[in-house]
């Protein structure tokens, strides 16, 4: 069981002057202790559900994951998740591409099909107006993205872009390109879209705790049934394609909160344990107070030692 780290938010005590020293703190510290991966979330506002006000700090996610590639050796770095609608499919493959280049290797395309409209309308990015165009959109980037990796220089036309000469040079380091996560719940779409293009999904496990929300709660308390209906789901979309689903690295991830009023650490190595009994090999905490290091530590020394051999 691999374990990663998505910082949420910005607001701790001395920001924004610190948020550069602090990320870094983090970044460093989560390497040195054994996290796999890093992750910011891609958003221009905060969501709020208990994440601050739609107004608190948030950071541009890639210009973000750039700036910790040169101060971190091992951590794979990605967005979880990159929203489709925010970027031109050809810009958003060469900003992961020039991401994986500078890291040496380590960048994830993680990737969904969008869900903020109100950060989309506040900054006039133009907005799909129905999950039907906001998919067929996101599975055209992910043709894009292949079809560029793959060093093809013939011409793209999709419904929605067209590339006369989708030069991509350099190509990433990563072989054969940036491990491609669509993250979603969705069993009828998202799902078959993880199957016939994916590396990686990317489920929602939720919060026993109740610092978090109603959803987040529920989520957890029924996390068995529905986790396992989930891969169950994706496995059939891999036979409908002919895709082995052994290929597809399963990551779930959900806040967390480590301490005496929040879960103890072998609560949480047991958690690992089941998850992997179910099938997941990749454990993604959201943590708040990740600035205040402590929880990273802790992370580091009384879970990671026990979950890396699940």
């Amino acid at each position: 069981m691999k374990i990663g780290l998505q910082i949420p938010r910005f607001d701790w005590p001395g920001s924004p002057q610190n948020i550069g020293q602090k990320l870094v703190e983090i970044a460093q510290t989560a390497d040195k202790v054994g996290f796999s991966s890093l992750w910011f979330m891609d958003h221009f506002f905060q969501i709020g559900h208990g994440y601050g006000p739609v107004d608190a700090p948030m950071l541009e996610g890639y210009t973000a994951l750039s700036y910790l590639a040169s101060a971190t050796k091992k951590l794979r770095l990605g967005l979880e998740v990159t929203g489709n609608p925010y970027r031109h499919p050809a810009i958003l493959v060469k900003t992961v591409t020039t991401l994986d280049v500078l890291s040496g290797g380590r960048a994830n395309l993680g990737i969904g099909a969008g869900w903020y409209q109100f950060e989309a309308r506040g900054l006039g990015i133009p907005w799909p107006e129905t999950w039907r165009e906001r998919f067929k959109r996101l599975e055209e980037t992910l043709k894009i993205a292949l079809h560029m990796w793959s060093d093809d220089r013939s011409p793209f036309v999709g419904d929605y872009f067209e590339l006369k000469e989708p030069i991509c040079s350099p190509q990433p380091i990563s072989r054969p390109h940036p491990p491609i996560m669509v993250g979603g719940d969705g069993e009828r779409k998202t799902l078959r879209l993880v199957a016939k293009y994916g590396d990686a999904c990317n489920l929602s496990l939720g919060s026993p705790l109740k610092q978090f929300t109603q959803r987040h709660n529920e989520n957890y308390r029924t996390r068995r049934e529905r986790l396992r209906r989930k891969l169950e789901r994706l496995r059939g979309h891999c036979e409908r394609v002919g895709r082995d689903p052994g290929e597809i690295e399963c990551t779930v991830h959900g806040p967390l909160l480590i301490g005496p009023d929040a879960m103890a650490p072998d609560e949480l190595v047991e958690l690992c344990a089941e998850l992997a009994e179910m099938g997941f090999s990749h454990y993604i905490f959201n943590i708040r107070n990740v600035h205040e290091i402590e929880p990273i530590q802790t992370i580091g020394d009384e879970v990671i030692p026990h979950v890396r051999r699940l």
